[in-house]
């Protein structure tokens, strides 16, 4: 489907879309950039990628795809460096957790370029991070959200639905916000509770002692916690008011628990718990609730 793919990006989110193309028989040849040359040196030598750009410009440069798998606060100084190269014919994507703010960086620096860049959003990922961890495997079956805006090209579209379709994804479209608002309260504030709970117990002076006796409960609970800690200072403050409206949200519940064991009303815990306990036993992945 394509001659090219410039890769900007060539992390586990990049490298993994790179093996995916190649794996799918979607891209003849992948050309990749990265920040830090070995980064860009290793994607190479593992056969993530073809032939290695020194510049995001010339990583896009005679590419018909391009895939930006960069921390979302870089999201405008990559488009800005390869803006000149974009044409109405080239398909941009990007990987990035928050849209509203690649969506504005997106129309401030690629101007009456936007229309080839349609944003995405993969709901995959890991703990770990680096090139060495790319996989093939990572976006299959996994769902993919697309937010195009009014001004992008019917055409990328359409590509951006072919490619993460034939990846094996399952494909939906929203709005930026609607985006936005969703994941503050099912990604993003998860993440920041488990960072948070690390942070609360790790503060205290026998916390060490209770870390020893946690189990798989515990593990479960704050494994997103290992997640990078720099992607996520930016996924945060980028979406911070949607965020901060979910933690008030979230307050709100945790008092009306701590209320109920303040009073000792065993009747109320019971009923919260039983609610949680319910919705969370019928909740399937990518279902609605009726």
């Amino acid at each position: 489907m394509f001659e090219q793919l410039g890769l900007i990006g060539c992390g586990l989110m990049g490298g993994s879309f790179a093996l995916a193309m190649k794996k799918a028989g979607l891209v003849n040849r992948v050309v990749g950039y990265s920040k830090s040359p070995s980064t860009t040196d290793r994607a190479r030598q593992l056969g993530v990628i073809d032939v290695e750009a020194p510049s995001a410009l010339l990583a896009a440069a005679g590419a018909d795809i391009v895939l930006l798998a960069v921390p979302v606060a870089a999201t405008e100084a990559t488009l800005k460096a390869i803006k000149h190269l974009v044409t109405p014919q080239m398909l941009i994507m990007d990987v990035g957790s928050t849209k509203t703010d690649v969506v504005q960086a997106a129309r401030r620096s690629l101007r009456d370029q936007v229309g080839s860049f349609v944003p995405a959003h993969p709901i995959t990922g890991r703990e770990v991070s680096g090139v060495e961890h790319a996989d093939a495997e990572l976006y299959s079956g996994r769902q993919v959200i697309l937010t195009p805006i009014e001004r992008t090209l019917t055409a990328q579209l359409h590509q951006a639905q072919e490619v993460w379709t034939a990846l094996g994804c399952r494909v939906t479209s929203m709005s930026p916000e609607s985006h936005d608002a969703a994941f503050a309260a099912v990604s993003h504030l998860p993440h920041l509770l488990a960072f948070a709970l690390m942070n609360s117990i790790t503060g205290q002076s026998n916390g060490d002692d209770f870390l020893s006796l946690a189990g798989p409960g515990f593990r479960d609970f704050t494994r997103i916690a290992a997640g990078d800690p720099k992607m996520w200072r930016d996924i945060l403050l980028s979406n911070r008011e949607e965020l901060l409206a979910q933690s008030r949200l979230f307050q709100q519940t945790l008092h009306t628990f701590e209320q109920a064991m303040e009073k000792g009303d065993a009747q109320r815990l019971e009923d919260m718990l039983t609610l949680a306990s319910e919705t969370r036993t019928h909740w399937r992945m990518g279902a609605k609730r009726k």
